[in-house]
This record gives C-alpha cells, sequence and structure tokens, in this order.
C-alpha cells in the first residue's frame, strides 16, 4: 500500500503544529482527519 505522505511531509506537519498551529486547522490545511493526529500529538484536545 502506498503511503499518502512522505516521511518529510509528516515531518513538515508536526513542525508546523509545534510551532502553535492548532491541529483542526493544520488538518483543514493538508487534507487530513485530526482523528489519526491525536496519537502523535498528544495536546489535540486543547486546540
Amino acid at each position: 500500500m502506498k503511503k499518502r505522505f512522505s516521511e518529510q511531509q509528516i515531518l513538515g506537519f508536526l513542525k508546523e503544529a509545534e510551532a502553535g498551529m492548532p491541529v483542526k486547522e493544520l488538518c483543514r490545511k493538508h487534507g487530513f482527519s485530526d482523528a489519526g493526529v491525536a496519537p502523535v500529538i498528544p495536546d489535540t484536545a486543547s486546540h
């Protein structure tokens, strides 16, 4: 199965989240669900 996002893209997403972009906005911007992000970025409930 082909991955939808490359490792570099994922690292870029994480950097944006660490810089303070709300997770819901980040997901909307890049076209993926915030449900899959919750285990990676633990403070998703606060965004």
